[in-house]
């Protein structure tokens, strides 16, 4: 799989909610910064993160807007939108840089306009 592949993966496992392929596509030793959050080591506690972020956005998709592969590292410009768990429209934009090892990632860091609605 290609680093391209890889990333557009990561993003359709997470609008489908697809914890089994996200958890596929993570190495053990995976690392995810999130604006607010301490850092995320190791796939069990990202994947409880999007537990965590699905439930509370019930509905949440992205939209890839452009990509920059400079293998093993990738910067991807998404938009999203949705519902939060009170049924308030939610939308956002930002980057979220990769790190892949092969065809999993092993790296993620989150970049985004607005961190005001977390």
């Amino acid at each position: 799989m290609s680093d391209q592949n890889t990333l557009l993966s990561f993003f359709e496992f997470v609008n489908s909610r697809d914890m089994t392929r996200l958890g596929d596509l993570l190495t053990d030793s995976a690392e995810f910064y999130f604006p607010k959050t301490r850092p995320l080591i190791g796939k069990k506690p990202i994947l409880r993160f999007f537990g965590i972020l699905f439930r509370q956005y019930p509905e949440l998709v992205f939209t890839v807007k452009r990509t920059i592969v400079q293998s093993p590292l990738a910067a991807v410009h998404w938009t999203n939108r949705g519902t939060n768990r009170r049924g308030k429209p939610y939308q956002n934009e930002g980057v979220t840089i990769l790190e892949m090892v092969g065809p999993k990632v092993e790296f993620i860091s989150d970049f985004f306009k607005d961190t005001g609605k977390f």
